[in-house]
């Protein structure tokens, strides 16, 4: 019988915890070794918008409206130190990657979150969600990541991560909008 580890019993995958700084409107400087990705798309405009969309997006929002379930279910707003379970369905096969909040942003005009990954994640890295609104109203997401091949046997799967990654980041900036 193989025994999960528990998700407090699980390091950082990765050693650049924070780099994707979400509190930071302009990201700068980023590690080596690691894939870069960045783009921001308009949710909205006005004050509904950043209301409806920052409820959503600090409750997991983005994740769970692109497929995603989170495990165990949080209770609360998004929040620092969270470990949790991010399980994508494709199929029949159930992928569980466990992750832990490593940044929170809010304020007024700007708010969200990052996670990193934990051992037994299938990449090391990290990936940042915030919404800022701009000054003539609009309401912006953008997404920021850090990615990078896992360690031990899950190395192998970094093509297939991908590939995945690509089409999880499609749903994501779309996630916040309206339907």
């Amino acid at each position: 019988m193989v025994r999960r580890r528990a998700l407090a019993d699980r390091r950082v995958s990765y050693d650049v915890v924070g780099a994707t700084a979400p509190a930071d409107a302009n990201w700068g400087a980023y590690p080596r070794g690691y894939r870069r990705f960045e783009r921001s798309v308009l949710v909205g405009r006005g004050s509904d918008s950043w209301e409806r969309a920052s409820s959503l997006l600090i409750a997991w929002g983005v994740k769970t409206r692109s497929g995603f379930a989170v495990e165990p279910a949080p209770a609360a707003p998004v929040s620092t130190g969270s470990r949790v379970w991010l399980v994508a369905r494709i199929g029949v096969v159930r992928v569980r990657e466990p992750v832990v909040v490593v940044a929170v942003v809010d304020e007024p005009g700007r708010r969200g979150f990052a996670y990193g990954t934990l051992e037994g994640h299938p990449v090391a890295g990290e990936e940042a969600f915030v919404l800022h609104r701009a000054s003539d109203g609009t309401v912006w997401l953008t997404l920021r990541s850090l990615t990078r091949a896992a360690t031990g046997p899950r190395c192998a799967l970094l093509p297939v991560a991908l590939l995945a990654q690509r089409f999880y980041r499609w749903r994501y900036l779309r996630a916040l909008r309206r339907s």
